[in-house]
């Protein structure tokens, strides 16, 4: 059970944590080349018209006046409206329309990291210097060694193109998917942002088992590099695990091999994973850019790319700091995780 002392004392790391990245964004973004007054009213547009923006926008005001303006909307997670990328469309609701799509692909891809990683660590280091073993670890070391810019387009070639296994792109299918404003047979989405999710709540299993077939190869190309470093880290840990002496004396006692493993070795192998896990989600939702640029899916990695492109201020910081905020949960998690596996580290 987790202490509500060390819960509050990770919760109150993160504000400095957020701040810092705060004002690191509002700084890279003003001192940037470009001048967003400009790029809005275009080229050809007059000097008057151009300071006539600046003034609406406040980028007359003096930096400090600015910075304390930014803090205060952070706060408040109110960014304005989008400057090019969505005009005139406020900015928490680009990041509510776009996050849950790079959120989803990231969850499926740390699914199948997870799901296989572990499993095939704890195999590796059971079966020891056997073929297997190798096996598992030529297997890692080439998911590591792999980019997704590489595999991504060769997957589909393999299992799109040639096999007809998986769709090519999209979230799904074109005849089930009939427009962009999320309308889904009727009824507005999103119910959760999430389309294997919400076509499950509205009971459509044909739109459902869609959703899931074009979710799966980009899941597997975003999973397979988290995948490889988690059996890695698993097979490790789990190594050194099962030469300490609580399992010998488990094994003395009578216990069978895989009980000894999965009662007393899994639980303490988890702990130096679980850390991995943390930084992969967070390395999956940056990593998500490439991997929806391949795939033609629009979450909020391409619309971030688009947007420091236009020097679109507003969508840049209030994407940035949405990104900030859940990688900073997520390693709260990790944190409490911990913590459950290891109450020692409360102290």
């Amino acid at each position: 059970m987790v202490s509500k002392r060390f819960l509050a004392k990770r919760l109150l790391l993160l504000v400095p944590v957020l701040f810092g990245v705060a004002t690191f964004v509002f700084g890279i973004l003003h001192f940037a080349p470009g001048d967003p007054a400009r790029i809005i009213v275009g080229q050809r547009a007059s000097a008057e018209q151009i300071q006539r923006v600046r003034a609406e926008l406040g980028l007359n005001d003096p930096l400090w006046v600015q910075y304390l303006r930014f803090l205060g909307d952070a706060a408040t997670f109110q960014f304005g409206e989008s400057y090019q990328i969505s005009k005139g469309t406020p900015v928490r609701e680009v990041v509510a329309n776009t996050l849950p799509v790079t959120i989803e692909l990231a969850l499926y891809g740390q699914f199948f990291g997870i799901g296989l990683g572990i499993p095939l660590g704890v195999l590796s280091a059971v079966k020891q210097d056997t073929l297997t073993d190798h096996a598992t670890r030529i297997g890692a070391l080439t998911g590591i060694s792999v980019p997704i810019y590489w595999s991504g387009p060769l997957l589909i070639l393999f299992l799109s193109t040639q096999l007809g296994l998986f769709p090519a792109s999209g979230r799904i299918g074109s005849t089930i998917f009939l427009d962009e404003s999320w309308r889904l047979l009727g009824t507005e989405l999103p119910l959760t942002g999430l389309v294997t999710v919400d076509t499950l709540l509205l009971g459509n299993l044909d739109a459902f088992v869609s959703a899931v077939r074009h979710l799966l190869l980009p899941s597997l190309v975003i999973g397979i590099y988290s995948m490889a470093l988690i059996s890695r880290m698993m097979r490790s840990s789990m190594l050194e695990v099962v030469r300490q002496d609580y399992m010998r004396t488990a094994r003395a006692k009578g216990q069978g091999a895989k009980i000894t493993v999965l009662k007393h070795g899994l639980r303490n192998a988890l702990i130096p994973v679980v850390t991995v896990v943390g930084i992969q989600f967070g390395s999956l939702l940056g990593g998500a850019v490439l991997t929806e640029t391949v795939f033609g899916i629009a979450g909020i990695g391409t619309m971030l790319v688009s947007a420091i492109g236009a020097t679109d201020y507003p969508l840049v910081q209030g994407t940035v700091l949405t990104f900030a905020l859940l990688f900073t949960l997520v390693n709260l998690g990790v944190d409490v995780t911990y913590s459950y596996l290891d109450p020692r580290i409360e102290q």
